[in-house]
């Protein structure tokens, strides 16, 4: 199993605590296009689309991080709400946790996560399992986000998982963002619009582009939060 030096658990590192460059990573060129017209000319920061999926974003970020060495990353893109969450369609929202939410193995008695098999997928002096906790924190709405390999489509599979994790946020990369950036010690946040309700498939309820707009705009109102072309360091962000 993968091992890391321990990050700070439930503490925000503030990005003007930190040394140079943010890494700004989306799956998908859509949800990258604003950050590239306004932020595409930064020599401190860098933009990478790695495709979808955990494995997609891991192995992007991998790259990234040996090519540029970043202090901190921020994802950004889309997300699904669960129907409890109490998010709409337009929100914004960051990962205070991301959670593996289908890495594990069923049994008759229900799904069984990598704490029930036993087996962290980071050691250290506190072991992490499916929850990994973030550290950087663009908005002021946090929420629980979930990573899997399948978009959930049904109503029925929807509660299952909110009710299990006890997520908010539907993805497909960000534990892996996440998991990459523990083992390599760098702090960590995540930004979504909402595009739509996790529940029955629905794609004419769908607002992809609405959600990665409002996302990447979130972006950019952090970066410009402490003061005109402002640094990375010199970023604000909130307490826990």
């Amino acid at each position: 199993m993968a091992e890391s030096a321990t990050l700070p658990v439930n503490k925000a590192s503030r990005p003007q605590d930190l040394k140079t460059s943010l890494l700004l990573c989306s799956a998908t060129e859509f949800e990258a296009t604003l950050l590239r017209t306004h932020l595409g000319d930064r020599s401190d920061i860098r933009i990478i689309v790695t495709g979808v999926g955990p494995v997609n974003a891991a192995h992007g970020l991998t790259m990234a991080i040996a090519e540029h060495r970043p202090d901190i990353i921020v994802a950004c893109g889309i997300g699904g709400a669960y129907p409890s969450a109490g998010l709409e369609i337009g929100d914004v929202a960051c990962a205070n946790t991301e959670i593996y939410g289908d890495l594990g193995a069923q049994s008759p008695s229900g799904f069984l996560d990598m704490r029930s098999l036993g087996f962290p997928v980071i050691h250290g002096d506190v072991p992490i399992f499916n929850e990994i906790p973030m550290h950087v924190f663009p908005v002021s709405r946090r929420s629980r986000f979930v990573t899997v390999s399948t978009c959930t489509g049904t109503e029925v599979s929807a509660r299952e998982i909110e009710g299990r994790t006890r997520g908010a946020v539907e993805n497909m990369e960000g534990a892996a963002i996440a998991h990459v950036a523990h083992l390599h010690n760098i702090q960590v946040g995540e930004v979504r619009g909402i595009s739509n309700i996790v529940t029955n498939r629905d794609k004419k309820s769908w607002r992809l582009q609405d959600a990665a707009d409002a996302a990447q705009r979130a972006i950019l109102d952090w970066l410009a939060s402490a003061r005109p072309n402002t640094r990375p360091q010199d970023l604000k962000t909130s307490r826990p």
